[in-house]
């Protein structure tokens, strides 16, 4: 395996610097491959400034793949590399539109329906969804997946194109059947509504099961349609299979109801300390009921050792907690001296600034 794996890296330094130096050349495909190898980490360290100044060199040259993907690093990925500028993302969607660009056209639509960086107009917006409707319906009949997704979009929003379900249902199945995951989920959300197709629960399922084989997301989804026995019969060790998948991965909600069964024993035996550190997880994530729950086990000590500090830091962290919060940190209060409330107060404002520090870092890179 570590032996593929340098084969692989070493192939893709060699085409970084075969593409590098034709880059340098002035040759603008070859520009904008370079800043998307950049963008991805592909063959060379990951770098958005590089990206983007590589995509812009393209872009000025004409080229309207590198047009687009300057405006979707203004629009879309702002952070990465450049701060957001509707005005410059409209801009260069424009000019990639003008040359056929059906991405660039959806997207300009997109900006015309919300009224970002230009005036709100629906009637333009409308021209250029039809338009990327035109452009997505020739890719999506040449099979390609992206393509066939978006036109399904399109079809169930209307957009650029007479509303039409069916047609919505075929295109998210035509993705769907190449591995999309999300054409996969929209597609079980349609036969799970019965919208362009026939009811069909069964159906859903099987096309939210594809999905999640590649969907930490849609595992988290089909955790909580078998806690609450929706669709499914309710199951509550399928439940916390899927939860458990979706939790390792890092989903934050998964977590807290991985923490939640393992504190009621559903589905497993009941274990406080597992339900401690899965809460743990997701309060640090910022899920609120992880906060609350991992707050009042830190003040009762389930699970972990008592510690009035740390509960009432917890309850700090809750945002839109109400009254219900509001009541736990009076009570708790009423059992902590002065110095422990400082202290409390302390944790929970280092904690925010760590997570804003990290929060700049991961958006700069």
């Amino acid at each position: 395996m570590a032996q593929v794996k340098r084969e692989n890296r070493q192939k893709e330094e060699i085409e970084y610097q075969k593409i590098r130096a034709a880059a340098e050349g002035g040759d603008a495909t070859a520009q904008k491959s370079l800043g998307a190898m950049y963008y991805y980490g592909e063959g060379v360290e990951e770098d958005y400034k590089q990206a983007v100044e590589w995509f812009r060199k393209a872009a000025e040259q004409g080229n309207a793949s590198a047009q687009y993907n300057l405006g979707a690093m203004y629009y879309f990925y702002y952070g990465k590399g450049v701060e957001k500028d509707n005005k410059q993302a409209a801009e260069w969607f424009r000019k990639a539109a003008a040359q056929g660009e059906a991405a660039a056209q959806y997207s300009l639509g997109l900006m015309y329906e919300k009224g970002e960086g230009m005036e709100k107009d629906y009637k333009q917006a409308v021209e250029w969804y039809r338009k990327a409707a035109e452009g997505y319906l020739k890719a999506a009949d040449e099979g390609k997946v992206e393509a066939q997704l978006v036109l399904g979009g399109l079809y169930f929003g209307g957009k650029g194109v007479e509303q039409d379900y069916k047609q919505a249902a075929q295109w998210y199945r035509k993705a769907a059947e190449q591995g999309n995951a999300k054409a996969q989920e929209l597609l079980g959300g349609m036969y799970q509504a019965g919208m362009g197709v026939e009811l069909d629960y069964k159906q859903a399922v099987e096309w939210y099961r594809k999905a999640a084989e590649k969907s930490a997301q849609m595992q988290e989804s089909l955790g909580c349609l078998y806690y609450f026995g929706l669709i499914v019969e309710q199951d509550y060790i399928q439940a916390a299979e899927w939860f458990r998948k979706a939790a390792e991965q890092g989903e934050a909600g998964a977590q807290y109801s991985l923490g939640l069964m393992y504190y009621k024993g559903e589905g497993m035996e009941k274990d406080v300390k597992q339900a401690a550190e899965w809460y743990s997880k997701a309060a640090e994530q910022g899920k609120a009921k992880a906060q609350v729950n991992l707050g009042m086990m830190y003040e009762s000590g389930q699970g972990v050792i008592e510690d009035y500090i740390e509960a009432y830091k917890w309850y700090l962290l809750v945002e839109k907690g109400g009254e219900e919060v509001q009541k736990l940190k009076d009570e708790l209060r009423k059992k902590m001296t002065e110095g422990q409330i400082a202290e409390g107060e302390r944790r929970a404002k280092e904690f925010v600034e760590k997570r804003e520090k990290k929060k700049g870092v991961e958006e700069r890179h």
